[in-house]
């Protein structure tokens, strides 16, 4: 699915494929709880958020080295670039790497070196969004605010992610107050697993721009008619709620109604090592399960875009909006 588009959900964490894994484990010394890539790739079976949690976090031990974090997002701007992706916001877990002893700027500078060559070797303009684990303490978050100072100019937004039933937007409400005051944009995983409450909360009292995943605004008609008129993003991720279990099969899965009801959607893939394909394999994924029209995909991609944080330079968005517009589907 070669339609340019912008990936606006994506954890560069969850983009480490068993290869790269076992590479990386054996070039720091680290054991792996597994024989080989195969036997890893069976463990990719969640039966929920939690569960891929567990095994997502315990797979990033390998990743120690600004070479690490540097081999991880070239990789990923591979892949992504095959499925005509041309511009990347993508999220990064630091206190997921601190609490293990690696420093955040290992983690910004690797990930930086991949991002610097990123448009002249894979035709992709990126930016960094800096999630906090929202099963983490609002004081770690601060402190990990705190910690990325010396490197905002590589950092657009701040995010919200992790484990979300019992640990609303609202406990991060003075963490982005501090973000927003040095000038970074804001967005939140809200209603994925959690209520339509916390997609409010979001909104109201973390004052974000986009909602990432927010499948569950379709249980209240009121939050889904404020989304629609005040044109909030919604960055779906169609695959990765099939394999958290937020939806039962792909064909069970509300994007068709939610687009029908005027939302403004995009699918994004999420964490593609561990739910079976990346951002083109989702759009051709939707478009067989749920009998996507192809200006329905041309309307995704163009709703990629208009969301994306490009307004220091409309000149680019205009450009990838007129090559989504030029698009010839096969």
């Amino acid at each position: 699915m070669q339609l340019p588009k912008a990936e606006l959900h994506l954890h560069i964490e969850g983009t480490l494929e068993p290869e790269l894994a076992f590479a990386l484990a054996a070039r720091n010394g680290v054991e792996l709880p597994y024989a080989n890539t195969e036997e890893l790739r069976t463990a990719y079976l969640f039966d929920d958020l939690q569960t891929f949690l567990d095994l997502y976090y315990a797979l990033m031990a390998v990743l120690r080295t600004e070479q690490d974090f540097e081999e991880l997002a070239d990789a990923y701007l591979t892949r992504a670039a095959a499925q005509g992706v041309r511009h990347a916001e993508i999220f990064f877990d630091p206190q997921a790497h601190t609490a293990r002893g690696v420093p955040i700027g290992t983690v910004v500078e690797g990930l930086g070196r991949a991002l610097d060559r990123s448009e002249e070797e894979h035709g992709i303009s990126t930016q960094l969004i800096m999630c906090f684990l929202r099963d983490e303490s609002a004081a770690s978050a601060l402190e990990t605010l705190d910690a990325a100072k010396p490197y905002l100019h590589r950092i657009s937004a701040v995010g919200l992610d992790s484990a979300e039933v019992g640990h609303p937007p609202a406990k991060f409400r003075e963490v982005y107050e501090a973000a927003e005051a040095l000038g970074l944009r804001k967005v939140a995983h809200a209603g994925e697993e959690g209520p339509p409450e916390y997609i409010r909360e979001a909104l109201d009292i973390l004052g974000v721009e986009r909602i990432d995943h927010g499948l569950r605004c379709m249980e209240d008609p009121e939050l889904v008619k404020r989304l629609v008129t005040e044109r909030v993003p919604l960055t779906l991720c169609p695959l990765s709620n099939v394999r958290l279990r937020a939806v039962d099969t792909l064909e069970d899965h509300p994007l068709r109604a939610m687009l029908d009801a005027g939302l403004v959607c995009t699918v994004n893939s999420d964490d593609p090592a561990y739910f079976g394909g990346y951002v083109g394999d989702t759009f051709h994924a939707v478009h067989e399960a749920l009998g996507l029209e192809r200006e329905q995909l041309r309307t995704l991609a163009r709703n990629s875009f208009e969301a994306a944080f490009l307004d220091h330079d409309e000149e680019r968005r205009s450009r990838y909006l007129s090559e989504v517009e030029a698009y010839a589907f096969d």
